[in-house]
């Protein structure tokens, strides 16, 4: 009897359906996971004939599980504040590698393997974008992200000083004024220059720029590298030199280090002039330079686009590299693997990677981890629903067989 078959089918589909629940309520504290549904769908049913009007008369043949769907929506992001454990707000997935395979997981409980691969906990190295010569690009191949703490950050020479300063148009004719400041040659180790003015006339002043003998492999007075006039209108605007004085250079340093060559900012970058000359004390408000000592990596931290910002200890900072995010035409044909990664399927389509917050790509959250988005409540009604559909189908089965039972003990009169 066929009745047999379909009850079986419908133990056997509710014995299922039973599985995918217990599945995702065992995965409630899952990192990432995505609830997964069971979808029934019945089997080809059995033509008998037809009516006289010539509609079928059909009997089904029971019941299947005819797909199984990951719901990809988005899960609670919660708060850890490790700066390796990220969050994705929105679609994608982090594409990783390992093994000689691609798989991609919403799971963000990374961490720094020893040789300072960002790594997912089964090992799986994160891919992006690489900082070349401090620069992170957003498109090209991908590679593994490595965060070496401690990575040496290179000295850099400096090449534009600026000083804002005001000298004293009430100084009488001789008046002096000096202010130093420090650079640094490409060794990273930091010279002293002073910047000496006196006045020579009204609205004129000369300037010497000089180094410590010792600097340049020298005794006697400070050395002169560079020297000329300013001349101011009668509004205290800096009228000559009309530019920038450029190719200042400090040469045969003592402890070996290339050239110093830097340009002395008159003017800012709109073009005003950043020495003035008005009554009041010659004075310095501001310096700046922008050559750095040598450093190594103490930190780092995660931008919402991806980018990794590395902290140095001479107080610099640069992009160590860019996460990629990767989505998909129908994320709902991945094939799980397990340990929360997914691979690629023909249903699913190739991954399109790019920079998160650009092409309907979520975004990174740093310090957080996206909570399973299983809801209890609701798989507890789905888990009451598969019970009784396998109740349902027992009964029908005992009593199918009840019948034959009845059929064969029955005796002829």
């Amino acid at each position: 009897m066929p009745s047999f078959s379909v009850s079986l089918s419908g133990l056997l589909a509710n014995q299922e359906a039973l599985a995918v629940i217990a599945n995702n309520l065992s995965n409630l504290n899952t990192t990432g996971y995505k609830d997964v549904r069971a979808e029934f769908s019945d089997l080809i049913s059995q033509q008998l004939g037809t009516a006289g009007d010539g509609d079928p008369i059909q009997v089904g043949l029971g019941t299947q599980i005819g797909s199984t769907s990951t719901q990809f929506t988005q899960g609670n992001i919660e708060s850890t504040g490790v700066s390796t454990d990220l969050a994705i707000q929105g679609d994608g997935f982090l594409q990783t590698q390992k093994g000689g395979l691609t798989l991609f997981t919403r799971d963000g409980n990374l961490t720094l393997d020893p040789q300072g691969f960002l790594v997912t906990q089964d090992g799986a190295q994160v891919m992006g974008y690489p900082a070349v010569n401090g620069v992170v690009g957003s498109s090209g191949a991908l590679a593994p992200i490595r965060i070496q703490l401690g990575s040496p950050n290179p000295p850099r020479s400096t090449g534009n000083v600026q000083v804002n300063m005001n000298l004293d148009a009430s100084a009488a004719i001789g008046s002096t004024f000096s202010t130093s400041m420090g650079l640094f040659d490409s060794l990273g180790v930091t010279h002293i220059i002073s910047l000496n003015f006196t006045k020579t006339a009204a609205n004129n002043w000369s300037y010497q720029i000089t180094v410590p003998p010792a600097d340049v492999g020298q005794s006697g007075p400070p050395v002169v590298i560079s020297s000329g006039t300013l001349t101011f209108n009668g509004a205290g605007q800096l009228t000559s030199p009309p530019d920038n004085v450029t190719g200042i250079t400090i040469s045969n340093l003592a402890d070996g280090a290339n050239n110093l060559i830097f340009n002395w900012n008159l003017y800012d970058s709109s073009n005003t002039p950043v020495v003035t000359q008005v009554a009041g004390t010659s004075a310095a408000s501001q310096t700046f330079q922008n050559g750095f000592a040598g450093g190594s990596l103490q930190s780092f931290t995660i931008s919402s686009d991806g980018t990794i910002l590395g902290a140095f200890s001479n107080g610099q900072s640069a992009p160590i590299g860019r996460i990629a995010l990767a989505t998909f035409p129908n994320s709902q044909g991945l094939l799980s693997t397990g340990q929360n990664s997914f691979m690629t399927t023909l249903a699913s389509g190739l991954p399109t990677v790019g920079v998160p917050g650009t092409g309907g790509r979520g975004t990174i959250v740093e310090g957080g981890l996206e909570s399973s988005n299983v809801d209890i409540a609701t798989e507890f009604a789905q888990l009451i629903l598969a019970q009784r559909g396998y109740e349902a189908n027992a009964r029908a089965f005992t009593t199918t067989d009840q019948i034959v039972n009845d059929s064969l003990n029955l005796k002829a009169t």
